[in-house]
């Protein structure tokens, strides 16, 4: 008898999580974006969510979690309940992070279910228009006259400005020095006003900027041009060979999340970002919708945190 009832317990209880996920969603989703907002990371995700609440006739409220390179956000969301309330913005910088930091709150890999990735953007060399280079070669030239003196910013440690910034002073040969950020909008800030000399940021971010002449463009990160800044050599044009980087953004939840709920996720997402209104407002700050299936996009962040991992290793780069 008490088998039976056990049993029947079970089968109930698996009844019932079945039936709240093909429910799924009854009330408002949080959306973790673990950087301050203003940062592409922020811009990117209300651009999705917005679109995204409407498909799921739910709120969706962004939580900002700055620090930590991203670190914080990332372990608060792996934290969360799997029950699809929480999803999580996620960039390149944190498959980044398990080569910068010795000891981190989550396993990136182990503690999330990838569900695709909401979009890329190429990343921009931009300088103070008080620094006396147009060029990458001039930069160069000025920051070796000038070992030690120029500043980069960037979002924070592990951050992809910290990581885009160090293969940049690695290959190159620089003395320069790194100044992190809680986000990517205080950077910005600061180097308008000239604080810092130069930073390798996100299109998204900078593109206002360059625009407005508050800073220059010198070079973009990929390694093909963008059709953003079309004009702009690639850095590996611009004699640092081997540089490529891209910056993605990509949708994930906490580990356990039901199966229905993160197909039903990602078919909705999938929609979001084939929106003419979202590719055009994808596009205005030079990114590119994604939509890859949840497996391919397992499969890149493999091969991302791995890549990242050597060259974390070979430029001896840790956190502070």
């Amino acid at each position: 008898m008490r088998t039976a009832a056990l049993i029947a317990l079970i089968g109930t209880s698996f009844a019932s999580a079945s039936a709240s996920a093909q429910d799924w969603p009854t009330k408002p989703i949080t959306l973790v974006v673990p950087f301050v907002a203003g940062g592409t990371t922020d811009i990117v995700a209300r651009i999705v969510a917005q679109p995204l609440s409407e498909r799921l006739h739910q709120p969706i409220v962004i939580e900002n979690v700055g620090g930590g390179g991203g670190t914080i956000g990332a372990g608060n969301a792996a934290r969360a309940s799997a029950d699809g309330y929480t999803i999580f913005m996620a960039t390149v910088a944190h498959t980044m992070a398990p080569g910068i930091y010795k000891k981190l709150s989550y396993d990136f890999e182990k503690d999330f279910d990838p569900i695709t990735i909401a979009a890329s953007v190429p990343n921009i060399l931009i300088v103070n228009p008080s620094v006396p280079a147009n060029t990458v070669a001039e930069l160069i030239s000025y920051i070796k006259s000038n070992p030690g003196k120029v500043n980069y910013g960037s979002a924070g440690i592990g951050s992809t400005e910290h990581m885009s910034g160090a293969l940049f002073r690695s290959l190159a040969g620089l003395d320069i020095v790194h100044v992190p950020y809680r986000g990517g909008a205080p950077m910005m800030g600061d180097l308008v006003a000239g604080h810092i000399q130069m930073s390798i940021e996100t299109s998204g971010a900078a593109t206002p900027f360059i625009k407005a002449g508050q800073v220059r463009a010198l070079a973009v990160s990929p390694a093909k041009r963008s059709a953003l800044f079309p004009e702009l050599p690639t850095l590996a044009e611009a004699g640092l060979a081997g540089y490529d980087v891209t910056t993605w953004y990509g949708v994930l939840v906490p580990k356990g999340t039901p199966q229905l709920i993160r197909d039903k996720l990602y078919q909705e997402l999938v929609q979001v970002l084939k929106s003419p209104d979202v590719i055009a407002r994808l596009r205005d700050i030079g990114a590119e919708p994604g939509g890859e299936p949840p497996a391919q996009f397992a499969a890149f962040i493999h091969g991302e945190t791995e890549k990242w991992i050597k060259l974390a290793k070979d430029a001896g780069i840790q956190a502070d």
